[in-house]
């Protein structure tokens, strides 16, 4: 189960390269169940993703570059690609992701939570801004096959 809120962002923290950070590259093959192809770093992953906005079940399972490869020539839509940084806040670690290409200059932020309760009481950052958890805009999928 994924618990997860998202936000635009006023502010890009100082020393944003002091964080580590990966590079990702992902694509959709399917929009309703979600299938993504995920390549980050030197990690290939197959995710399914049910319907919800800031709850929904979420199943990974590792591909080999090849498979990768081969089932992004058959992705619809955009590649996103981002920088991911990883930001401790209190006990979280906020997915700072900075867009390329097509998506750029969208800066958003991802925190994933353990409970509805966590999610819906979470406070954050002065730096955060609007929160788009449940703007379909701003998930991934759609970002990629519609914009």
């Amino acid at each position: 189960m994924e618990i997860e809120r998202k936000f635009l962002i006023k502010e890009v923290p100082e020393n944003l390269s002091a964080y580590s950070s990966k590079e990702i590259e992902q694509a959709y093959l399917n929009e309703t169940p979600v299938l993504r192809i995920r390549k980050s770093d030197d990690n290939y992953i197959l995710t399914y993703k049910s319907k919800g906005m800031m709850i929904r079940q979420e199943e990974e399972l590792p591909l080999t570059k090849d498979a990768y490869e081969h089932l992004l020539k058959k992705a619809d839509g955009h590649i996103i690609q981002k920088t991911r940084y990883l930001i401790p806040y209190d006990k979280y670690t906020i997915e700072l992701d900075v867009f390329k290409g097509h998506m750029a200059p969208l800066i958003m932020a991802e925190v994933e939570f353990s409970s509805e309760d966590e999610a819906n009481n979470f406070c954050p950052p002065t730096w955060f801004g609007k929160d788009v958890t449940y703007h379909k805009e701003y998930h991934n999928v759609n970002m990629a096959l519609h914009q």
